[in-house]
């Protein structure tokens, strides 16, 4: 059984003053918060490296956090080691006559599955075992009603790119602690798209990549298609030919490829596709810096097909949603608004697109005007704290969705979905 450190565990009875000396002291990044119900605990991670650290902070009297701070005081609680198999591992230590706390394995944070392994084993310490959730385990469509509208997070699967790419002029040492990279840099992402439903009809934004691409591309771009947007549309109730519009953020392969299907045909039957016309024209007449985002395929045979709908600048596209053009990212880059009951929440598309790009400077190299989308940024981030925003995230492998707060000058996202 091979085992390395994952993270340590901390109880802590008052989680301001932890966050206090752990974030503002000792200036570290702390994740944003998972609620492990089954545990009555919130978890808040603190990644340091190959390890992390995870503050641990009760949400019921009877959670095991509870008893421990009221006997013990806070403190560590446990030691975490990450094995690749966890029903291999307890089988192996229950031959051996070591006194486990679970016999079978149980859900826990980040999508894990983990163990406990009895302190009187394990010469006084409490040892948890997990094993990492696989590659889009935290993938399962998530709702939230919005006012008068039901928004639903779906996925079409995940993909890799480049780490540098993704951060550019940030270096590794900073970027790696939030998104891990392979032994190719490449970092894992999702490709989320939104599900809005209202009195007028249902609308998805955006569509993620598709099946269009061959072998060598879907090892370029590490496509990991074992679930995809079909698949999660059920989870969540829903179908292809549930849609009634389909709207595009921007062009680029991995938002807008699954608007085809392998034979080249409109995916979503029933629906009208919206697409900002200067977008379509950038689209159409590539350069050589965007030629490989902009595959024609994904889009022209929807022209041909009758199905697209042009419009032009800021607009309303339906009740309770309207796109704003950041540009940066492409020439026509835009964000969708959705508003309802004194609610905003907004998909930020390739602006923010994971929680690690909260940070004004955090932008990708993908961004063909990067000074752009600096400006826009800015000015929209500020706003989205101010305003209390709920701001979707499309490509973050982990939090669909969530509030970006601001405390003594420093960022974090309050994860909801």
């Amino acid at each position: 059984m091979k085992a390395t450190l994952d993270h340590v565990g901390i109880a802590v009875a008052d989680i301001d003053a932890a966050l206090a000396f752990y974030r503002d002291a000792l200036g570290l990044d702390i994740e944003a918060p998972e609620e492990v119900t089954s545990q009555r605990v919130r978890a808040h991670f603190i990644p340091t490296g190959p390890s992390a650290l995870e503050l641990l902070e009760a949400t019921a009297p009877e959670s095991a956090i509870a008893t421990f701070i009221a006997k013990r005081g806070p403190g560590i609680h446990h030691l975490t080691l990450r094995v690749d198999d966890i029903v291999a591992a307890l089988a192996h230590l229950k031959a051996r006559g070591i006194r486990l706390v679970d016999e079978q394995p149980r859900p826990g944070a980040e999508g894990a599955l983990v163990a406990f392994i009895h302190p009187s084993a394990a010469h006084g310490v409490l040892i948890e075992l997990k094993q990492a959730a696989s590659p889009g385990a935290n993938l399962a469509p998530k709702a939230l009603a919005w006012g008068d509208l039901h928004l639903t997070s779906v996925n079409d699967g995940v993909l890799r790119l480049d780490g540098g790419a993704m951060f550019s002029v940030v270096p590794r040492p900073l970027w790696e602690k939030k998104a891990p990279a392979d032994d190719r840099n490449r970092i894992l992402l999702s490709m989320r798209p939104l599900v809005v439903q209202g009195a007028w009809g249902t609308l998805m934004i955006d569509c993620g990549a598709g099946d269009k691409m061959d072998a060598k591309q879907r090892d370029i771009y590490g496509l990991d298609r074992a679930r995809h947007l079909d698949h999660a549309l059920a989870d969540a109730g829903l179908s292809a030919d549930a849609m009634d519009v389909v709207l595009a953020t921007h062009l680029h392969f991995d938002h807008f490829g699954g608007a085809t299907d392998a034979a080249l045909r409109p995916r979503f039957r029933r629906a009208r596709y919206l697409i900002r016309a200067a977008e379509w024209e950038d689209a159409t007449h590539p350069h050589e810096r965007n030629r490989a985002s902009y595959l024609q395929d994904d889009f022209v045979p929807l022209k041909a097909a009758g199905v697209v709908d042009f419009y032009e600048g800021d607009t309303a596209i339906r009740p309770g949603v309207r796109v704003v053009r950041t540009g940066g990212h492409t020439g026509q880059h835009q964000i969708v608004f959705i508003e309802s009951a004194g609610q905003t929440a907004v998909f930020t598309a390739d602006l923010i697109p994971t929680v690690a790009h909260i940070q004004d400077p955090w932008i990708m190299s993908y961004d063909l005007f990067p000074m752009e989308t600096l400006a826009f940024k800015r000015r929209f981030i500020r706003e989205a704290i101010d305003r209390g925003y709920l701001i979707f995230f499309e490509h973050d492998p982990l939090v669909a969705a969530g509030y970006i707060r601001e405390k003594d000058g420093r960022r974090y996202v309050e994860r909801v979905l």
